[in-house]
């Protein structure tokens, strides 16, 4: 089998992936997670058969565009590609703001150079000229602010947020796709709903953009933010969340610290046993959205769902790391 790209044609390994191909003729692609989640790795075939598998997760309107994951793609036919950039399906955007909500996590905002539509806690995936790709959940929204606000966890090995961090700057251009993913808010139709949200670290960026546009239009449900970190260090926005929790008495912050001293200003614990000891007894009512680390999202997932909170109101969004 042959792949065509950049004017260039590549021998496929025997069930090899589009990406990996690509990456063994060290060929810089975007990619992140090369699981089939982060769809960091979006690619367009102009010609050949794109294997269901390649497709499967994604969404009707990005399918019809012959998108598809080069991580889950193994050609059956010959193929030829294109990345986003060259296809004409990025969006071009400027950063406008860069600081810090605390050593460890950067906050970005960019200004798009066109009209980008959004909802709160949706993803995209943020790419450079360097054709480096990350996911980042949207932590705003773009349509009324003017501007998309991400927050970004500075990791020791990760290429992008040391870019973010060393190279990038106010005025620094960069490329989006997206956006994708389901944790946002849709529940104009039940304003009663309970609303519960949990996350770790940067899990807060879709909670808060969920937070914010449910109390904007209007929710009436108690709403309640579960927000955990290793030390009291790792929390941030906590002034933001208190400020909202005095001005909305249907929302709730709390803030949880694993390894921290009895603090009136936190739960002191883990975040999955202060939320599941807190659930009422009737959760059919319940919408959960998790969001952050596997090894809580995954298992609080699941343990949500036995304690009785239907399967279809749970909305998860585990933040895997690059590999």
């Amino acid at each position: 089998m042959k792949l065509h790209f950049n004017e260039n044609t590549y021998s496929l390994h025997e069930g090899e992936t589009v990406l990996d191909c690509l990456l063994r003729h060290d060929l810089t692609v975007p990619h992140s997670c090369k699981s089939g989640v982060c769809e960091s790795c979006l690619m367009k075939a102009t010609s050949g058969s794109i294997p269901q598998k390649a497709q499967a997760s994604l969404k009707p309107n990005i399918k019809k565009q012959n998108l598809f994951l080069a991580c889950q793609c193994i050609p059956t036919t010959d193929l030829a590609i294109q990345n986003l950039t060259d296809a004409g399906l990025n969006t071009k955007a400027t950063i406008v703001s860069k600081s810090l909500f605390t050593p460890e996590i950067i906050n970005l905002k960019i200004k798009p150079n066109t009209e980008f539509q959004a909802e709160p806690g949706q993803y995209l995936t943020l790419m450079t000229d360097a054709s480096l790709a990350r996911s980042y959940s949207i932590a705003n929204n773009p349509m009324l602010d003017g501007y998309i606000d991400l927050h970004i966890r500075l990791l020791n090995k990760g290429h992008m947020s040391h870019w973010l961090q060393n190279e990038a700057h106010i005025g620094t251009e960069v490329n989006l796709f997206g956006p994708t993913g389901s944790c946002f808010y849709n529940l104009e139709n039940q304003p009663e709903a309970s609303i519960i949200l949990a996350g770790t670290g940067t899990g807060l960026a879709p909670l808060y953009g969920i937070i914010k546009e449910a109390l904007r239009k209007g929710h009436k449900g108690t709403i309640q933010l579960f927000h955990g970190a290793r030390s009291a260090e790792g929390l941030y926005l906590v002034k933001e969340l208190e400020a909202l929790s005095q001005d909305h008495q249907n929302f709730i912050y709390t803030p949880c610290v694993l390894n921290g001293p009895p603090d009136k200003s936190y739960q002191s614990g883990d975040l999955q046993a202060i939320l599941l000891e807190s659930l009422p007894q009737n959760k059919s009512s319940i919408h959960l959205y998790l969001c952050g680390a596997p090894d809580m999202v995954n298992p609080l997932k699941t343990k949500a769902f036995m304690a009785g909170i239907p399967s279809k109101q749970i909305f998860a969004d585990p933040f895997l790391q690059a590999k």
